[in-house]
């Protein structure tokens, strides 16, 4: 039955699902006449919100080049030799079918939850290495399992909403919000439901696996290795770029300061995991592929190899700054799309129910605003003055709208782009897979986000 299920899901995305590119462009347009139809804006108004250059179309441009930096960075970090070799050798234990599914949905998982990046591209490369030495598993089941374990990333280390309000933020009407890590992302129902979703995706990614009649391997041109370079060592200027000196002094500089970075937490008397934020991780993540690569040329080359993965996110993201503009425009009465959407939910809710109408809405909301930060803006003065009035617990109201931020990025294919580039695959490939990831997972959030509204009830 599932498997007929997913063989429809298969066969309906690889025929209406476009380009990411124009999913954007086509949400664009529709929020856009739901702005003028639904929020009494006139169309000069909504235009006009959604081409502004400080809050409109270039609004994200610092969020941009700190995704594409996570991105990049854990693309570099995840090619070098002590990854490679890591990778190969989880790769080896892939002995049948059933074991490589397994396998890459948790590893991906695992690292997604530390940092979603880096998880990301591993998980990819996990595949390629897997497909390398099996031969008979669906090579795009192994990499939508592989982008399967992204669904837990928001309830991670790399998480943007927990990581926000763990050092303050500031919400009209509220003051300053805020909830330590160990309250959110270490409270006990997270990490419940973590286990439990890691559980469910191993289950439903195996019995998804398509029959010899609907099975697809992979293509031997897409295994190729990463491209090896060879250097020549004659210059004094090619001795400065392969200089152990200046790379152990850049590796000093920059790991002296992180120690220095998350040293001052602790010493202002919070954990260092409160330190962990999308500038911190990415600082991580650079002096980590620096002192891996152990020679700066070689870092240098292996960045410009992964910045093709950022394609997407360059494109898309000045479309979806534009929506989110949409979405937050108000007429004179106050009224926006973003509020419409979150105050029907909130109309229906009660101090149980809310969270988990907050989950639903914010996995609608995350269809216009695929960044966890963006979402955040947009539906926290709403969501967060209401959790206050109805008396449910900032930490549970926080992580339902990362839950739902999350959830639904696994049919939003924006966030699937850099798995897709390492794999030479299109988003419609994985994607009838990921509906039936969706809907599982979607009733895993659902019971976890309502455990934790009554354990604190």
């Amino acid at each position: 039955m599932l498997k007929k299920f997913t063989n429809a899901c298969v066969k309906l995305v690889d025929k209406y699902l476009p380009d990411p590119f124009l999913f954007a462009v086509v949400l664009t347009i529709i929020c856009y006449l739901a702005a003028v139809i639904f929020t009494g804006n006139s169309p000069l108004d909504v235009l006009a919100a959604w081409g502004n250059f400080s809050s409109g179309i270039w609004n994200l441009l610092k969020f941009s080049m700190q995704t594409s930096m996570i991105v990049v960075f854990g693309s570099a970090l995840a090619k070098t030799p002590a990854f490679t070799k890591m990778i190969n050798k989880l790769a080896s234990y892939a002995t049948s079918n059933t074991k490589a599914i397994i396998l890459i949905t948790i590893v991906s998982a695992v690292i997604s939850w530390v940092n979603y990046g880096l998880g990301l591209i591993c998980g990819a490369l996990l595949g390629k290495a897997i497909a390398k030495r099996l031969h008979t598993v669906d090579y795009r089941l192994l990499i939508a399992s592989a982008y399967s374990g992204f669904v837990i990333w928001h309830q991670g280390l790399s998480g943007s909403i927990p990581l926000t309000i763990s050092t303050g933020f500031d919400v009209e009407g509220l003051g300053t919000i805020q909830a330590d890590i160990t309250q959110t992302i270490f409270h006990p129902a997270n990490l419940i439901t973590v286990v439990v979703c890691i559980a469910v995706l191993c289950v439903v990614n195996v019995a998804m696996q398509p029959d010899a009649e609907h099975l697809v391997t992979v293509d031997p041109a897409l295994l190729k290795d990463e491209k090896e370079y060879v250097y020549e060592i004659n210059t004094p200027a090619d001795k400065l770029e392969h200089s152990k000196i200046m790379w152990a002094l850049t590796c000093i500089l920059g790991w002296a300061y992180i120690v220095y970075y998350f040293a001052s937490y602790a010493a202002s008397g919070k954990s260092i995991l409160n330190g962990l934020g999308r500038d911190s991780v990415n600082l991580v993540l650079l002096f980590a592929g620096i002192l891996l690569h152990g020679d700066l040329r070689r870092y240098v080359d292996a960045i410009k190899d992964s910045v093709s993965s950022v394609a997407g996110v360059i494109l898309q993201y000045p479309f979806y700054a534009g929506i989110m503009a949409i979405m937050v425009v108000a007429d004179a009465n106050g009224a926006s799309l973003a509020t419409i959407i979150s105050n029907f939910f909130v109309s229906i809710s009660n101090k149980v129910t809310f969270p988990m109408f907050a989950f639903w809405s914010a996995g609608i909301v995350n269809f216009l605003v695929p960044s966890g930060g963006g979402q955040w803006s947009v539906q926290a003065p709403v969501m967060m003055t209401a959790a206050k009035e109805l008396g449910v617990s900032t930490n549970v109201a926080t992580m339902a709208i990362a839950f739902g931020d999350q959830w639904t990025n696994m049919i939003q294919p924006f966030w699937a782009l850099p798995a897709l580039a390492v794999a030479n695959l299109r988003a419609k490939d994985i994607m009838g897979f990921m509906c039936v990831v969706t809907i599982a997972t979607g009733i895993v959030f659902t019971g976890g986000i309502l455990l934790w509204a009554v354990m604190v009830a």
